[in-house]
């Protein structure tokens, strides 16, 4: 089982950008120091009041340069917003610094608000992804390559430098709409997945599809799968219950609003049931969000959750989440994540 911690970089309210990044890469110094096996880097584009962390390719090469051990993810670069050669010569530097510990997270994200930004229509966002993953593939694996695509066109290309590891970092693809788990499944690339529109009893069914598309199509074993998910550990369940609600509460009402904003947009699919799962979240208890989103309790609890989930679920591994909202305090956070790494983890090795 993988453990592995979702961060991005937060700068909430009141908090200056420079302080922002001295507090995460403290809080990544101690994942390496207490043995995390990875630190996953998320993609936020002009997201004032939430995060400084626009750039995971050049945040996961100063984490490399400052650390020994720790494997360090992207969850998930956001293929269709970029140039696909210069996104396989980044990456391929930051596996040579990391020495080979960079795993290549990919997605298109949800929110069409950073493709407006960015002036790239969200309805082209699948074939963009599927373009500039095809073309970052051939990149790294070919000595040279010609490509003709919608979007990018290239002729007898030779990137340097090619990835530290052969034939290239692993790539895993984030599955987010239902359609998407027997995709990657018949691509055969591991899935992040999450319960942040849906609920934990979910994913059984979705991640079963996953798995019977993966073996449809002759890949060999089963196929990974690692859940992205709120967690929160402390010494008691008490502590547990209450230090995190704040935070996991104005986190969802926030995403619900996020979400029925963007079922509007032009190119959003499943308008209706964006909409309506929107308002859901936007008046959903902490009763419901104990039971189906989010892991906390003490170590123990917390170990007995994520044992239960790994064998109905057949997981790899979780992508934690420590504050979700932005509201816990850092001397909690980091608490939280030394009873992970040090009372948590080792019930698993």
């Amino acid at each position: 089982m993988e453990f592995g911690v979702f961060h991005e970089f937060q700068c909430p309210p009141g908090q200056s950008e420079a302080g922002a990044f001295a507090e995460s890469f403290a809080q990544v110094d101690a994942a390496e120091a207490w043995g995390l096996d990875v630190m996953w880097l998320a993609e936020l584009h002009v997201a004032p009041g939430q995060s400084v962390l626009a750039a995971p390719l050049t945040i996961a090469s100063a984490i490399a340069a400052r650390t020994k051990r720790i494997r360090i993810g992207t969850a998930v670069q956001v293929l269709p917003l970029c140039h696909p050669l210069q996104l396989a010569e980044e990456a391929a530097t930051v596996d040579h610094i990391s020495q080979g510990r960079l795993i290549f997270g990919v997605g298109r994200s949800g929110f069409p608000r950073t493709y407006e930004a960015y002036g790239v229509p969200y309805s082209e966002s699948r074939e963009r992804f599927a373009e500039t993953l095809d073309i970052v593939k051939q990149a790294w694996t070919q000595p040279r390559f010609t490509y003709e695509g919608r979007f990018h066109s290239f002729r007898d290309v030779c990137l340097v430098p090619k990835p530290y590891q052969q034939p290239h970092p692993e790539i895993r693809v984030a599955a987010t709409s239902p359609d998407t788990f027997p995709a990657i499944g018949a691509m055969g690339y591991a899935i992040f997945c999450a319960v942040r529109l849906g609920a934990l009893p979910e994913l059984g069914p979705q991640i079963r599809e996953y798995r019977e598309a993966w073996k449809a199509a002759g890949h060999p074993g089963e196929g990974q799968v690692y859940l992205r998910v709120p967690v929160y550990v402390a010494e008691t369940e008490r502590e547990a219950r209450e230090q995190p609600e704040e935070s996991i509460m104005s986190f969802y009402r926030w995403l619900g609003s996020q979400i029925a904003a963007s079922a509007s947009n032009a190119g959003a699919r499943a308008i209706e049931r964006r909409a309506e799962r929107g308002e859901v979240l936007r008046n959903i208890t902490y009763e419901d969000t104990l039971r189906d989103k989010v892991i906390i309790g003490t170590p123990d609890m917390v170990a007995d959750k994520l044992h239960r989930l790994r064998a109905e679920l057949g997981l790899n591994g979780i992508l934690a989440e420590l504050n979700c909202g932005r509201a816990i305090p850092n001397d909690r956070v980091m608490h939280s994540l030394r009873l992970l790494c040090e009372q948590v983890i080792p019930k698993f090795r």
